[in-house]
């Protein structure tokens, strides 16, 4: 099965995917986080990840944004040429190997994610957290910011707008002035996906986003999914390990067991598979 997802995912065009994961493995010593992994993400899909706790989702999440560069194989990501170099058509795209790339470079080429414990700096409003997502865009250099040049006062006016449409995306911008300390939760979990869509996503990596949410948060969650891979013209990679969640939201969902591909199908497919069902159950005696 893994050597015909390979064939299958070769064959694609740049047109059809925005990430090809292929033949990745993670090795940490003697452990095999994940053991020749392939995949791939279309473009404009939600795609789920999907398997038991320990299962080395987060490792190929670090894997692809180049938190740990990979003891084997290849992570190909499709972006806007303009992305690559200045000047470059917006409308062409361009797919490279992001295996080598340095982290802080990841983020420019359209590929954001979110993490399992929300990262928000507690001392700062929720809009000037949003604002850290749109560092990459500042062309105004340090002098020019700490003066209040004209090119620094325009771009940082541009941002907060950018910010406060962001923030009210998911119905928080009466919010905006707040401290982060303090907040609900799920407010938070709202201020970190706002944040990724200052980064003009063509992929949005989720770590469990559900994590820590109650039941009509994780719906409203649903909902902002839908929305922000609709709204944005951008594809959804999630790993979450709330079921209900993942079968509603997904188009195609990979199932892995100690980072070994078990079946990548529609979530109908998924649920009935008996490989699926041993990995998260055990095998019947």
């Amino acid at each position: 099965m893994q050597n015909n997802e390979i064939t299958r995912d070769s064959l694609l065009s740049t047109e059809t995917y925005v990430l090809r994961i292929e033949n990745l493995s993670m090795h940490f010593g003697g452990l095999k986080a994940v053991d020749d992994l392939s995949f791939h993400v279309n473009r404009n899909e939600i795609f789920g990840l999907i398997g038991p706790n320990g299962a080395g989702k987060t490792t190929v999440f670090n894997c692809i944004t180049q938190f740990y560069t990979p003891t084997r194989g290849n992570v190909f990501f499709t972006t806007d040429a303009s992305r690559l170099q200045k000047g470059g058509d917006p409308s062409r795209q361009e797919t490279l190997n992001l295996v080598g790339i340095p982290v802080h470079k990841i983020i420019s080429l359209g590929l954001v994610r979110t993490f399992q414990n929300v990262e928000v700096i507690k001392e700062l409003s929720l809009i000037d957290n949003v604002l850290i997502g749109g560092h990459i865009d500042f062309k105004a250099n340090v002098f020019e910011q700490a003066l209040k040049l004209p090119r620094a006062r325009r771009e940082e006016k541009a941002m907060r707008e950018k910010a406060l449409e962001a923030l009210d995306f998911f119905d928080i911008a009466d919010r905006k002035d707040m401290l982060a300390g303090g907040q609900p939760y799920g407010v938070l979990k709202k201020v970190e996906l706002a944040r990724t869509l200052l980064c003009k996503p063509k992929l949005v990596i989720m770590d469990e986003p559900a994590a820590g949410l109650n039941d009509s948060e994780t719906d409203g969650l649903t909902q902002n999914i839908r929305k922000i891979r609709d709204a944005y013209n951008c594809s959804i990679l999630l790993v979450e390990h709330d079921m209900g969640l993942v079968m509603n939201v997904c188009d195609r969902i990979c199932a892995i067991s100690f980072g070994r591909f078990l079946a990548c199908d529609v979530p109908e497919k998924i649920r009935t598979n008996k490989i699926v069902q041993e990995a998260y159950l055990g095998e019947e005696e």
